[in-house]
C-alpha cells in the first residue's frame, strides 16, 4: 500500500513539476525558473551582489566578535586612547561601505533602463484590472464581427479546478501568447489601483485608473506561468491571479483561428 502511494505521488509530482516551477511554492524561498531574458539577468545581478553581501556581513560579524572577546572590562580594563578614537578607521567604514554602493548601483541602473527599453512589439496586449479581476484586449487581432479580441479572466473557485490545478492561482481564460515574441502589455485599471506581476517573467507594473503604463517581455519557452495582482486593492485582493500560456506560433494561430 506505502509502495503504492510512493508511486502516485511520484506520478503527480511528474506530472505538475512544470507548474510549480512557474508558480508561487508554499515556503519558497528563492526565484521561479525564468523565462524571459530580463528575469534572468535580474537572478544572475541578485546572485553576484549576495556573494559580495555573504562575504561583507561574515566579515563584519569576525571583526565584532574578535572585538568583543579582546577587548571585554576582564581582558583589558585600561584601554588605549588611539584604541577607543581612530579616525583613519572612521574614515575606512564610513567611505568603503558608501564606495561599495556605488559599485553595486551601476550594474543595478544599467539592467533597470535595458528592461524599460521596448522593442517594436509583434503583439499588444491591453490588460485591466477590475475589483477583482483582469480583462485582456489584443488590440492587433480582429474576431468574426471585426472587434479587437478581448475576454475577462476571473479566477477558478476550488470546487471547478481540474486534477493538478492550483488554487486560487488558476483562471478560466488564460492569457495566451507564442514564445519568442516580443509583446507589449499596456497595463491600466477601470477602479482602483492594482499591479500585474508575472515574477517568471520579471513583469511588475502598476495599474492606475485613467493612466496607461507599459511593459515588454520576450517569452523564450513554452510553459504556463502564474502571477497575482501585486497591490492591495481591496478585501478580494488575493482573487485575481493572471495565468499567462506561452505556446509555440502554430499552436497560438490556431488559437486565434478559434476565436
Amino acid at each position: 500500500m506505502w509502495k503504492i502511494l510512493k508511486l502516485d505521488m511520484f506520478q503527480f509530482f511528474l506530472n505538475n513539476i512544470h507548474e510549480y516551477c512557474d508558480a508561487p511554492r508554499p515556503w519558497g524561498l528563492y526565484f521561479q525558473d525564468s523565462a524571459a531574458p530580463q528575469m534572468e539577468a535580474l537572478v544572475e545581478l541578485h546572485d553576484n551582489i549576495m556573494f559580495y553581501l555573504v562575504v561583507i556581513m561574515f566579515g563584519v560579524a569576525w571583526v565584532l566578535t574578535s572585538i568583543v572577546r579582546n577587548y571585554a572590562a576582564t581582558k583589558s580594563p585600561i584601554s588605549h586612547k588611539y584604541l577607543n578614537h581612530g579616525t583613519l578607521i572612521e574614515l575606512v567604514w564610513t567611505i568603503t561601505p558608501a564606495l561599495i554602493l556605488i559599485l553595486i548601483a551601476f550594474p543595478s541602473f544599467k539592467l533597470l533602463y535595458l528592461m524599460d527599453e521596448v522593442s517594436d512589439p509583434a503583439i499588444s496586449v491591453l490588460a485591466e484590472g477590475h475589483q477583482w479581476y483582469w480583462s485582456y484586449q489584443y488590440s492587433d487581432f480582429l474576431n468574426s464581427d471585426n472587434e479587437n479580441i478581448e475576454f475577462d479572466s476571473y479566477m477558478l473557485p476550488e470546487e471547478d479546478l481540474e486534477e493538478g490545478g492550483l488554487r486560487m492561482l488558476e483562471v478560466d481564460n488564460r492569457v495566451i501568447l507564442p514564445e519568442l515574441t516580443h509583446v507589449r502589455f499596456v497595463v491600466t485599471s477601470q477602479d482602483v489601483i492594482h499591479s500585474f506581476a508575472m515574477p517568471a517573467l520579471a513583469i511588475k507594473c502598476d495599474a492606475y485608473p485613467g493612466r496607461l503604463n507599459s511593459v515588454s517581455v520576450l517569452i523564450n519557452r513554452e510553459g504556463v506561468f502564474y502571477g497575482q495582482c501585486s497591490e492591495i486593492c481591496g478585501i478580494l485582493h488575493s482573487s485575481m491571479p493572471i495565468v499567462i500560456e506561452s505556446v509555440s506560433i502554430e499552436k497560438f494561430l490556431a488559437w486565434l483561428a478559434q476565436q
